[in-house]
């Protein structure tokens, strides 16, 4: 694997760590488990959905992994407004797992398009 995709594996599995952690902050309300476990969900998902592009067979399963990347990570984003959105969290206690969200958001976007338009190399350990 080369090292840009490895560290981009690494990324995306801290961010799913970091939502990990945060969540334990939250209330513990109905609501709030809720948020919780769809938070968990979609930055998991991200995570496990990134790595498994890295051993696609093909281009254009490659491009379908980072679609579903790109999705999750849009999710995790939303959930994170949501929190704020409904006072659940303070927006300090999540604008850097926000921020996060929105950069691995537009790299996996610009790899897919890139993936697209040259017909990349699929990364490969």
């Amino acid at each position: 694997m080369n090292s840009v995709a490895s560290f981009m594996r690494n990324r995306m599995k801290r961010f799913a760590v970091q939502i990990f952690e945060a969540i334990d902050k939250f209330p513990t309300s109905r609501k709030g488990c809720i948020v919780q476990s769809q938070l968990a969900r979609s930055a998991s998902s991200a995570a496990a959905n990134y790595r498994a592009a890295q051993r696609c067979r093909s281009r254009a399963e490659f491009i379908s992994k980072l679609n579903t990347v790109f999705e999750e990570i849009d999710e995790s984003a939303f959930w994170l407004e949501f929190s704020v959105d409904t006072k659940m969290v303070r927006p300090e206690a999540v604008a850097d797992l926000s921020k996060e969200a929105d950069e691995l958001a537009a790299i996996v976007c610009a790899s897919r398009a890139t993936a697209r338009k040259n017909g990349a190399q699929i990364p490969r350990q």
